[in-house]
This record gives C-alpha cells, sequence and structure tokens, in this order.
C-alpha cells in the first residue's frame, strides 16, 4: 500500500497499520530474549500493546533496545504472509515452537474454525489479521510503558508483562500526539488532585474515593447547580436506599445479566444487594399508587450512590471506582410524549456541556447480545431514539451492541481541551423494566396502560466528571466551582489585620477566601497559590492598606494591578453568578 494510499481517518485502516506493528515489536523482543513466549497483541485506541511472559523483567531502558530492532525490521520490508492449518497440525506446530499461550488460544477455537498464520522473516504469529502488506509500511512508532496483566484477566492465571506502544504513519503525527500524551500527564486528575488536596485514594478502600474538604467544595457546588436546573425542568428528587432485597434484582433483571458486577450481604437470614444501578429504587417510587395520564410526565431526579464490582487493574482514580453517585432521572411517560421527552433531555444535555465548555458527540448504541424484549420492542426503542435526535439536527453515529440490556440508547462522549473524547450523558429508553415490574397508569378510557420509561444521566458520575473537569482545566476550575476563590497575601505579617479585615467582606459576599500571613516571601506565596490553582492572588503591602485596594492576579489572565476592594468583589460576584469558564 502506497504512503498516498493510506486513509489515516479509516478506523479499520488504523487497526490494521497497529496490528502489523504489534507483530513487528513481538519479532523484536523474540530476537532480543529469544525464551520469551508470546501472549496476545491487539491494536487498541491510539495504539497496541503485546502481552510477554519471560524471565527478563522488561523496563523503560530497554525500549530503546527494542525500538532498534524494530526499525531493522522495518527496513528489511519483510512481507506479511498468511496461511492457513489444519486445528490439530495448528496446535502442534506451536508446541514446537514452545508457545504454550498459542496453543491455548488455538484448542479453545471451534473444531471447524481456520487457524490462520502470519509470517515475517523468520517470525511467525497466530493471527486472524488482517495486516498491512509489509513491515516497511510502519513509518513511524514509540513504545510507551509497560505493565503487568493477568493472562485473559484472570487473577488466577500467570502473571504477564504489557508492554504498551503507538504507531503513526509519520513522524509529525506520533509527535503530535507524544506531545499530547505529555500534557495529558500534566493534567492527570490524580496529580492535580493530591497537589490541590480534593481527594485521596488508600489502601484500605481500593476504587473507594475520600472526598476531602476542598473536593467536597467542588462536589457540592455541582449538586447544587443539578439541583437548580432539575427545579426548572420539572423533575422532583427522590432518594433510594442502598440495600434492597435480592428479590427486586431479580425482578429488575439485573441478576440475571448484572450479578458478577453487583455486591451481596445478609440481612435476617435474607439475601440482599448493594445496588448498581439506581433503577430499581424509581420503580418502587413509581408503584407506590396509582397514577393518572393527566399526571404525566413524571421525572423523578436522584443523586443515587451505586456500587460495582470492578477488577482491581481496572481501577483508575476518581474515572473507574467501586462506589460512585449517578445524577441518575427516570422519567415515566404516555406512548405520545416519547418524542418531546427525549429531545428534552437531549437539549438538557446541551446547556450544559456547552456552560463548561464542552464540545461533544452522540452515539446511538443498539441491542447487545444479553437482552431482554422482544425484536418489535427494541426496533420501536431504537427509532424512537433515531428519530428525536434527528428531528433536532444533531448528527449521530451507530454504535453496534452497546446498547443496556433492557434498551438502546443515546450517549453522549464529551471533547475535552486536548482532545480527548469521555462518555458522560446517557438517554436509555426502556419498554422492558415497566413490563417485568407491571407499572400502570389509568388512561382517559379509565382503563389500565403501560408507561414508557427513560433513564438518564447528564453528568454520568459526580466522581468522574470531577476527574474530567480536572482534566479539562488542568485544575485551574471556573470561579463558582473553585474550592479556594481568593487568597490575601501579606508583603509582611505587619499587614495581617487589614488581610483579615479583607477577608470578613469578602465573605460576606460569599467568597471562599485564604488568607496567608506567614513571614514568607511574596515570591514564594506566590509560587505556591500559583502550584495550587487559586484563582485571584492578592497581595497586600503599605501602599494597598493605605489606599484601600489589592494587587491582583488572575491565575489565568496575569496581573490585573490594583483594583479598589469594592470593585474587585463585585467582580468576582458578577464572575460567579454568569458561571462564567
Amino acid at each position: 500500500m502506497a504512503k498516498e494510499q493510506l486513509n489515516w481517518e479509516d478506523e479499520q485502516v488504523r487497526h490494521d497499520y497497529r496490528h502489523t506493528a504489534s507483530h513487528i515489536m513481538a519479532q523484536a523482543v523474540k530476537r532480543l530474549w529469544p525464551d520469551t513466549k508470546l501472549a496476545i497483541g491487539p491494536a487498541i485506541d491510539n495504539g497496541f500493546y503485546y502481552d510477554f511472559d519471560s524471565d527478563h523483567k522488561f523496563s523503560e531502558e530497554d525500549f530503546i533496545k527494542i525500538q532498534k530492532e524494530m526499525k531493522r525490521i522495518v527496513q528489511a520490508n519483510y512481507p506479511l504472509e498468511r496461511f492457513e492449518l489444519p486445528r490439530e497440525e495448528a496446535i502442534k506446530y506451536m508446541e514446537e515452537k514452545n508457545e504454550p499461550y498459542k496453543v491455548e488460544l488455538i484448542k479453545d477455537l471451534p473444531e471447524d474454525a481456520v487457524i490462520s498464520f502470519y509470517k515475517q522473516g523468520d517470525f511467525v504469529d497466530l493471527c486472524a489479521g488482517p495486516h498491512m502488506a509489509s513491515t516497511g509500511k510502519i513509518k513511524a512508532f514509540k513504545l510507551m510503558s509497560v505493565a503487568g496483566a493477568y493472562w485473559r484477566g484472570d487473577s488466577d492465571r500467570q502473571m504477564l508483562q504489557r508492554i504498551y506502544a503507538t504507531a503513526f504513519p509519520t513522524q509529525e503525527l506520533l509527535d503530535e500526539y507524544i506531545t499530547k500524551m505529555e500534557e495529558a500527564k500534566k493534567r492527570d486528575h490524580r496529580k492535580i488532585g493530591k497537589e490541590m488536596d480534593l481527594f485521596m485514594l488508600t489502601e484500605e478502600g481500593p476504587g473507594f474515593p475520600f472526598f476531602l474538604p476542598k473536593g467536597m467544595i467542588i462536589r457540592n457546588e455541582l449538586e447544587a447547580f443539578w439541583r437548580q436546573e432539575h427545579v426548572k425542568r420539572g423533575y422532583e428528587e427522590i432518594k433510594t436506599p442502598l440495600i434492597l432485597n435480592e428479590q427486586l434484582w431479580r425482578t429488575s433483571g439485573h441478576w440475571d445479566h448484572y450479578k458478577d458486577n453487583m455486591y451481596f450481604t445478609k440481612i435476617d437470614d435474607e439475601d440482599y444487594a448493594v445496588k448498581p444501578m439506581n433503577c430499581p429504587g424509581s420503580m418502587l417510587v413509581y408503584k407506590r399508587k396509582m397514577w393518572s395520564y393527566r399526571e404525566f410526565p413524571i421525572r423523578c431526579g436522584e443523586l443515587g450512590q451505586v456500587h460495582r464490582h470492578e477488577l482491581s487493574g481496572a481501577l483508575h482514580g476518581l474515572m473507574r471506582v467501586r462506589t460512585f453517585t449517578q445524577d441518575d432521572a427516570h422519567i415515566f411517560m404516555l406512548p405520545e410524549q416519547v418524542n418531546d421527552e427525549i429531545k428534552n433531555v437531549a437539549k438538557f444535555c446541551d446547556d450544559v456541556y456547552k456552560m463548561f465548555g464542552f464540545e461533544y458527540h452522540v452515539e446511538l448504541s443498539t441491542r447487545p447480545e444479553d437482552s431482554m424484549g422482544t425484536d418489535e420492542e427494541w426496533e420501536m426503542a431504537e427509532n424512537a431514539l433515531r428519530n428525536a435526535i434527528e428531528e433536532m439536527g444533531v448528527p449521530f453515529v451507530i454504535n453496534e451492541g452497546d446498547g443496556a440490556f433492557y434498551g438502546p440508547k443515546l450517549d453522549f462522549h464529551l471533547q475535552d481541551s486536548i482532545g480527548r473524547t469521555w462518555q458522560c450523558g446517557t438517554i436509555q429508553l426502556d419498554m422492558q423494566m415497566p413490563q417485568r415490574f407491571d407499572l400502570t397508569y389509568i388512561g382517559p378510557d379509565g382503563e389500565k396502560h403501560r408507561p414508557v420509561m427513560i433513564h438518564r444521566v447528564i453528568f454520568g458520575s459526580i466522581e468522574r466528571f470531577i476527574g474530567i473537569l480536572i482534566e479539562h482545566c488542568a485544575g485551574k476550575f471556573p470561579l463558582w466551582l473553585a474550592p479556594v476563590q481568593v487568597r490575601l497575601m501579606t508583603v509582611t505579617e505587619k499587614f495581617s489585620g487589614y488581610a483579615f479585615e479583607l477577608k470578613k467582606r469578602m465573605e460576606d459576599a460569599g467568597l471562599r477566601v485564604e488568607v496567608d500571613v506567614r513571614n514568607e516571601k511574596i515570591g514564594y506565596k506566590l509560587r505556591e497559590a500559583r502550584n495550587q490553582r487559586v484563582n485571584y492572588m492578592c497581595v497586600i503591602g503599605e501602599k494597598e492598606q493605605e489606599a484601600g485596594t489589592v494587587s491582583v492576579r488572575s491565575g489565568k489572565e496575569g496581573e490585573l494591578g490594583e483594583m479598589k476592594v469594592d470593585e474587585f468583589i463585585e467582580k468576582l460576584v458578577e464572575e460567579i453568578k454568569t458561571k462564567k469558564m
């Protein structure tokens, strides 16, 4: 494939390119450490990895050696030649090569499966393909990191060494990606969260984050904003229990489709489950009375804490945890209200994301293999979501098979300030749970009818949204969310009286203020405040005290100069009121 024919926008092209690069990396590792056993080496988003079983412990110091060998393989321009073997011959072939992981993979394939291999020079790998035509097509690559990974994700199996890498068709694209990754490392919410003292993660509770006082300010402001916006749009807030009887989860379908992700306990010799989702509780809230069609739509919002079992290797700061708070809502409606309610929620998502400065794209996630309901119900639900989003003129892509087990959904993927995407909001249309819980209402004909329901979140999870915001803003939160909005710093302790007087005036105006009257140089104080991402830093000395002013520096705009105190307070109050980003 000639360079000018390479369509890098094509997902399949990127996959084939990086899958080929993973074979090149495996060949290089085998040349350098011949006793290494090969596991798997797939292409992934933004790169690829390969899992190795080796007595040699790989480190980043080895990356230069591996990359040099990879360059030799690229320069050799070996063709990638596919060949097939019958199952028993394939097993014997891999046994002779002393590749036990490949043998296991072949044995797990169906009896009639086509067993294919790819050969490049002296290297052969079990692989379904496809690949680039030759190793010489791979132009730019870089090894990124090494980590442990259990064989087949099973903690009872062998721990392997996983080398992560990436590859691009030009050095320029690779350099751009590396720059972005370096920026992402600086913005890592775990690093910034520690520097700003927002949250902590402990060995005593892996996946169970602790929110600290400053982190709680951000959380409380987000939740207050959530409540205000929901009241405006006709939602009522509820709260459902953390633990409910196991029978409820059998009725909801979670027992059959989700129990591996749940935690269980016993109370009075009966089985209970810790809720992984809020929806079954909302079903019980709905069932407390009989509703009339005149009362619809019924919009119930809940900031509900849920618990889900995640493998320890999958945990990641606030982004992947075992307990989190979903900003859930369940909307019960008449069939003829479905279109408008979907559009109302989509508009709600749009309003919130634009306020935070996020661009986003929408995906329509369709029926998964493990699902409930009839083909007709799924088709009706998918068409309802598709029609509503099309009527709004919002572009979307189809994400085949990624719906919830009870219904299809529209997923909102936010793009942050360095171009990464995060799935946050979702609108799920559900015709299953109203049936399973026998939800009804009295229609205009005086008979019982079945409502339709929407599950939806906007933040997704409060914890994860805070993590995304930390990285999006690099810790420099908009003023209304900032834990410390103003820090008053005295040139010497002599001016501490004036500093505390100003603190009182600012706090009376609703601002969050800290005072630094330590006997330290002002340069040191400013540097520390900048590192802690304080929004406004005010220097107080003799000149400011005599004039009744403050010398202001903005964490985002730089030096603002000397300002009258009332003028400064008025500026900040307006910035908070408008929720300026």
